[in-house]
């Protein structure tokens, strides 16, 4: 089917071959920075309930349950089983019912989730609880971002998504010397370091409940020179979702994700094992080390969403704002990851590891922004297919980087991680961005 590019979907002033650099919409003194601010929580308290099992699997979780590399890396990919599944079916729940009350429940149900992690008493409950939660978590980042494209104008896509996951990276790298700290504190332990984090998600959705409205005229704070800014008016009722004309369109990006995603889960769910086992460092140095690697994320995410943004208000080319992110992002990962396999050296392989996650989460940004652009009425629907890559790669990337380390050693399981970096590159030139033509919207030329 032929595809459109709507007027209200381009950044003001800003077409197609149009060089002159466009100002940014502004978010301060808005309510959508105030449910911009909302979600970066909540996204690091999501991250933070998924991580925290990399800093407890060595330091207590993984002998007190007498499991293997591989045991713990399935239980690891249940969370990504049910995670990957339900992305799809997760967003069309936020584009139907809302954020409002999706995203209550689920960060609800993730902190519940979280706290019988906490409890499990071997491999088979361990596997229930991760299970459960990455069920939980299916509709989250689908239905956020549907908020987010509700919420925000066009060029500020790019932006909102690279602060959202700067967030949850933040968490990342924060989270092995805070569970690490929680472990250190007599009778605690890896258990307690669970139920602490589980309580986090009951207060988000407290928050959430009182301040988030689904549609922004609805807010009490929002005035009409912020509706206006908008670009758009919000889709007043659900329409039936396209799947056809969506999973047409989005596969190539769902691939790109699935390479982008087999990286990441490396490095949220082995980098504190790596330390410990490869240098033989203990829980608080491993755990440091770990946050040294896992801090570039922050910036790479930062600035992967204000480039692809800043590119497209200078040229109002969504295509090439969206691929330059993922060009540098894939090769320069890539890079990063090869003196890693080739030289042992604590201080080398840690500034090489930062270095290529922060390349890598340049990839981030451009990666959620592209379903909202694509279909912008749909976009929980369409960012949960793209990130179903994510989830597959979370199946596949822990169970078997753990059955490559037990074999081979690390060194051969991360270059198994980087030909999928290589292959990310590649899938990017298959990506098309242009929206998807609705049987309401105005003719206009072929973007």
């Amino acid at each position: 089917m032929a595809t459109t590019t709507s007027s209200t979907d381009r950044p003001r002033g800003a077409v197609a071959g149009d060089a002159r650099p466009q100002r940014a919409s502004p978010l301060l003194h808005r309510v959508r920075g105030n449910v911009l601010l909302l979600l970066c929580v909540l996204y690091a308290v999501l991250y933070f309930d998924r991580v925290n099992i990399a800093t407890a699997g060595p330091n207590g979780l993984t002998s007190d349950l007498h499991l293997s590399a591989f045991q713990f890396g399935l239980a690891s990919s249940a969370f990504a089983l049910p995670y990957g599944l339900l992305q799809a079916g997760g967003g069309v729940l936020g584009d139907r019912f809302g954020a409002r009350r999706t995203l209550v429940v689920v960060a609800g149900l993730c902190g519940a989730c979280t706290v019988l992690t906490g409890l499990a008493g071997g491999l088979l409950s361990l596997l229930a609880a991760r299970f459960l939660l990455g069920a939980a978590e299916g509709s989250a980042f689908p239905t956020a971002t549907h908020a987010l494209s509700t919420w925000l104008p066009v060029d500020r896509r790019g932006f909102a998504q690279g602060i959202v996951h700067a967030a949850s990276r933040l968490s990342n790298a924060l989270a092995p010397i805070v569970v690490a700290a929680l472990i250190s504190v007599p009778g605690f332990g890896w258990r307690g370091s669970f139920i602490v984090a589980g309580g986090l998600g009951l207060i988000w959705s407290l928050a959430w409940w009182i301040y988030f409205r689904d549609r922004p005229k609805e807010h009490h704070g929002v005035d009409t020179r912020e509706l206006e800014e908008l670009g758009r008016p919000p889709v007043e009722r659900p329409e039936p979702t396209p799947w056809r004309l969506l999973v047409r369109r989005v596969w190539p990006v769902t691939l790109t994700d699935f390479c982008y995603g087999w990286m990441l889960w490396v490095y949220l769910i082995w980098m504190p094992s790596f330390f410990s086992k490869q240098y033989g460092l203990g829980l608080r140095k491993s755990a440091l080390f770990t946050t040294m690697t896992l801090i570039g994320g922050v910036f790479g995410d930062y600035l992967g969403g204000a480039l692809c943004d800043a590119i497209l208000r200078r040229t109002g080319n969504l295509l090439r704002s969206r691929r330059a992110g993922l060009i540098v992002g894939f090769s320069g990962s890539a890079l990063c990851v090869l003196p890693v396999l080739f030289v042992h050296s604590l201080a080398l392989d840690t500034a090489c590891l930062a270095a290529a996650f922060f390349f890598l989460e340049l990839c981030n940004s451009p990666l959620w922004a592209i379903p909202m652009d694509i279909a912008p009425r749909h976009s929980g629907a369409a960012s949960g297919l793209m990130n179903t890559g994510f989830g597959v790669a979370g199946v596949i990337a822990a169970p078997v980087f753990g059955f490559v380390v037990d074999r081979a050693g690390y060194p051969s399981a991360l270059a198994v991680s980087a030909v999928l970096l290589v292959l990310g590159l590649l899938t990017v030139r298959l990506i098309d961005t242009r929206p998807l033509r609705h049987p309401d919207a105005s003719p206009a030329a072929p973007a």
